[in-house]
This record gives C-alpha cells, structure tokens and sequence, in this order.
C-alpha cells in the first residue's frame, strides 16, 4: 500500500505531506523541488534551465541547519512561510521579486555561516532541481527502513530519506528488483529505472538538525553497497 506522499517545494527544507496527488507522465509531483536556493553566485539560467549539482544549492547534505526551521507551502499563493520552533521568521511569495527576497534576507543571516554569497531563490517553468537530472518521483519502501534501523540498532524517521512515496507492506529490498519494471498505484503507473546512492544528506536528523549518524558508511557495512531507495519515471 502507500503509505504516504511527500513532496519538497524548496530543495533542502522541511516536506509538505500531501493526502493525494494526480500525476502526469514524464513529470515529478507538483511543485517538487520546483524552488532551490543558490548558495552565492550561481551558474542556473532561469531562460536556459538544466541541471546542476546539488552542491550549487543549499541542502542537507552540506547545511544541515536548513533542517531547523519548518517550511510551510501554499499551493494556491505560492507563499512560502518559513518557522523555527513555531515561531514565524519570515513569509514571502516564491512567484515575486520582492516574496523571494524577504525570504532571501532571512536566510542570508541565518545560514550566513554557509553561505559562499548572498543566497538566491531560484526557478524555472517544468524545471525540477531534483538530486538527479531525470524528471521523477523517488520511492522508498518502509519495510527496509525497518531493516536498517534493526542493523543499526535504534529508530530512524523515514523522512531522512527524502522520498515522494512511501510504501509499506513488501519485504525488505524488494524494491531493488523493480529496475525497468512498472509499478501501479491506483491508476498511475511508474517506471523504476535506477537504485538511488544515498549521501550525507541521511546522517542528519530531520527534526533536529543534528548530524548524528553515518547511514551510508552503515548501508556499505553491513550490506556492500550505499544505496537505498529507487528513482521511477511516471508512464501514466
């Protein structure tokens, strides 16, 4: 079954839990990753967009003090209202000039430790600054979760993983033997095309914001390889 979907407006912060979604072949849900924050000077062109490196952005993997503060996405607006223990820090439309900077000058002072210049909020129609250059969805299967957290021996919040769907009720890594298979959920189909290699991103805690654990170090450990999760292209 699925479990639950998810889906990250602005590449590096906190998810929006959706209770459904409708999708469309060759893209990612809506608004996925559709915002990133460029740390300095940045090489995307918002007339010519492509991918790049999630290194060009703010994100977990590198600022893991992005995971203290609480986004909170509206759809309709497109208004970004940004917390920190509850408490409003700033709100500002993403689809404006002057939204995009009252977002950009609080985060300006509090990732300033981060920053390699003034941050800027990025965007592009159809673009999505997902971790890998293909338009799709990534999938995580609960059941591995619950393996991993026995090999290491303590509770792990799935949203380390940073996954769209979420989906409980197969046996652990059975995942890995959908490559070029198709999967169905309700009428939508997916295509699972590749493994997806985790980074550091997983070691800090989503919550918190505390770097406290080694998940890829342990996944090559106890099982070769540091992959977990997979990457499917919506087919219909």
């Amino acid at each position: 079954r699925l479990s639950a979907i998810y889906r990250y407006p602005v590449k590096g912060m906190t998810p929006q839990r959706l209770e459904r979604v409708e999708l469309e072949a060759g893209k990612t849900l809506p608004y996925d990753r559709a915002w990133a924050i460029e740390n300095g000077p940045g090489r995307f062109d918002e007339q010519a967009p492509r991918y790049l490196p999630k290194i060009s952005f703010l994100m977990l993997m590198r600022n893991e003090r992005l995971a203290t503060l609480q986004a909170e996405f509206e759809e309709d607006t497109e208004t970004l209202t940004i917390r920190r223990g509850g408490r409003q820090v700033a709100r500002g439309q993403l689809g404006s000039k002057l939204g995009r900077q009252m977002l950009e000058q609080f985060l300006a002072a509090y990732m300033k430790d981060d920053l390699r210049g003034a941050p800027h909020i990025v965007s592009a129609p159809g673009h999505s600054f997902s971790d890998v250059s293909a338009k799709c969805l990534h999938v995580v299967n609960l059941a591995t979760v619950a393996e991993l957290e026995r090999a290491a021996g303590r509770a792990l919040d799935p949203l380390r993983f940073r996954a769209n769907l979420y989906i409980d009720g197969f046996p652990a890594w059975a995942e890995f033997g959908w490559l070029d298979k198709e999967i169905q959920i309700g009428e939508a189909r997916l295509k699972v095309f590749d493994r997806t290699t985790r980074c550091d991103a997983t070691n800090v805690d989503p919550t918190t914001g505390v770097r406290d654990m080694a998940i890829p170090a342990a996944l090559q450990r106890r099982w070769s390889h540091s992959d977990f999760g997979v990457y499917a292209k919506v087919t219909a």
